[in-house]
């Protein structure tokens, strides 16, 4: 018999998951900040993120730039539904940034996009960005 554990309400536990998902629960929904969940993990010298991102079209939805060393993803939400006596539509823009790790190198990005995730995957030298140890001199 599983048991349900009861969630957090109220300012705080939204203010929380702002920073989890980058949107309060109160705002979904609402077409002012679609969710894009990501994952990032360096695997085998790779920075590799993925972004859930279903329904859009990546050639022209979705932009990914790096700028220094922070990666962004962009994009834009249409969605549009006609019935018969009804019209709906949603729609938003959305990016999500993260740092690069040391050693990255920004020039060797390969993007996809293979059923509904933006997979980015970044080569990382990782003797580039091995820690150095400074020796300290007494005065």
């Amino acid at each position: 018999m599983s048991k349900e554990v009861a969630r957090p309400t109220g300012p705080l536990a939204d203010m929380m998951e702002w920073f989890d998902t980058g949107v309060p629960r109160a705002l979904r929904g609402l077409g002012l900040s679609p969710v894009v969940r990501v994952e990032d993990f360096v695997k085998d010298n790779t920075y590799v993120l993925r972004a859930e991102m279903p329904g859009l079209d990546p050639d022209e939805d979705v932009a990914v730039t790096v700028q220094g060393d922070v990666l962004t993803i962009a994009g834009e939400r249409r969605e549009e539904k006609r019935e018969r006596n009804r019209q709906e539509f949603h729609y938003g823009s959305f990016h999500r940034s993260v740092t690069l790790p040391p050693g990255a190198d920004p020039d060797q990005i390969d993007a996809s996009y293979t059923d509904g995730v933006l997979e980015v995957r970044v080569p990382v030298d990782t003797k580039q960005s091995s820690a150095v140890t400074v020796p300290v001199k007494r005065s």
